[in-house]
């Protein structure tokens, strides 16, 4: 079982929905969990009932809010205390140091820094890793309409002092407003599509899907992919 953590203030839900949406066409069990102050998935998410906490499929995707931690998901789901959960991939959204200690975020996950390059999310979300004991490896995910070195400089300049060391790899997102327009008009018919996100946006999601499956299966991948841009 792989886990990821996404991690930062940045409104990151959607991306996570969109990388879990390939996953499961890539048939991988995938569930994300949104660990958030906000809970922006019990808004986007539809759901029959919710609850304080539950788990609800969406497009495949299992999905679960209001959980502090793997136990209260295990306890929900009636999976013995010491098995592991029943996914081949876990996706975890989160934006406190808190959620980061009791998931257990170390450094046998994949984990993303996600941000922009505006100063309120860069100095919260480097807040959210203050507690950190232990090193950490992150990769960079940076929404912004430029990709420059002096920026990138600068957040690395914010997060000296901190206990994480920066992968070389950075994954850029276009700030692009159709980008968002199009999430928003996905959100109110409840589906994940792809097709018209701009093709920058979509490299950026392939490219973060890539580093989460195994290398044998990035050519199934694109394939896939292909299928979903055409709703198939």
């Amino acid at each position: 079982m792989k886990k990821i953590s996404f991690i930062g203030s940045y409104d990151k839900i959607d991306l996570i929905l969109y990388v879990a949406k390939i996953l499961v066409a890539m048939d991988k069990k995938v569930l994300v969990v949104d660990s958030t102050i906000n809970q922006k998935a019990k808004y986007i998410v539809p759901v029959i009932k919710p609850t304080k906490a539950y788990v609800t499929e969406f497009e495949k995707i299992d999905v679960a809010v209001g959980f502090h931690d793997f136990e209260e998901i295990r306890d929900f789901l009636g999976v013995m205390p010491t098995a592991d959960l029943p996914y081949d991939m876990i996706l975890l959204d989160i934006d406190s140091y808190e959620s980061l200690r009791r998931f257990g975020i170390n450094n046998d996950w994949k984990n993303y820094f996600v941000t922009g390059f505006d100063l309120y999310t860069q100095k919260r979300g480097l807040e959210i890793l203050s507690g950190l004991t232990e090193v950490l490896n992150l990769t960079k995910v940076i929404f912004s309409r430029t990709a420059s070195r002096e920026d990138d400089d600068y957040l690395n300049y914010l997060a000296l002092g901190y206990k994480i060391v920066w992968s070389e790899e950075i994954v850029y997102f276009p700030y692009e407003v159709g980008d968002f327009v199009v999430i928003a008009e996905n959100q109110k018919v409840s589906k994940i599509k792809f097709r018209k996100l701009s093709t920058q946006y979509k490299e950026a999601l392939i490219y973060i899907a890539e580093q989460i499956l195994e290398q044998d299966e990035y050519a199934k991948m694109k394939k896939t992919f292909k299928q979903l841009e055409r709703g198939v």
